[in-house]
């Protein structure tokens, strides 16, 4: 059953990547990654909420958790993406994006999800 959950949200959680990288990247073009740092900054915003929100107040069943963390929000951050465009912005020269990228990607996501935290507490 475990598994099947974590295929459902993945598979949402995907979807809902793929939508949100393409319309950040027609917004932005693709000479940097935005739509993958959009990505993980609103996933890590995310996960900090309901992560703070299951332990703080709300009691949800396991299964629920587990489609909405390890699925839905598993299937929709990218950080296997982040690794690969950051790679290949150094291996194509862009010392600078690549090096902009990973401390964006890192400083924004670590700092979303700490805000992420603090609202949980709000809810």
């Amino acid at each position: 059953m475990n598994l099947l959950v974590v295929f459902l949200g993945g598979g949402l959680g995907a979807c809902a990547r793929y939508v949100l990288q393409g319309t950040v990247y027609r917004w932005t073009g693709v000479s940097f990654p935005y739509g993958t740092l959009v990505v993980n900054i609103l996933g890590s915003l995310i996960i900090g909420i309901l992560m703070t929100s299951f332990e703080d107040r709300f009691l949800i069943s396991p299964t629920m958790r587990l489609f909405l963390t390890v699925g839905i929000l598993g299937g929709f951050t990218t950080f296997s993406s982040f690794s690969y465009e950051t790679v290949a912005l150094f291996l194509e020269g862009s010392i600078a994006a690549a090096l902009a990228n990973a401390g964006l990607s890192l400083i924004l996501c670590l700092s979303a999800t700490w805000l992420g935290t603090l609202l949980g507490r709000l809810l």
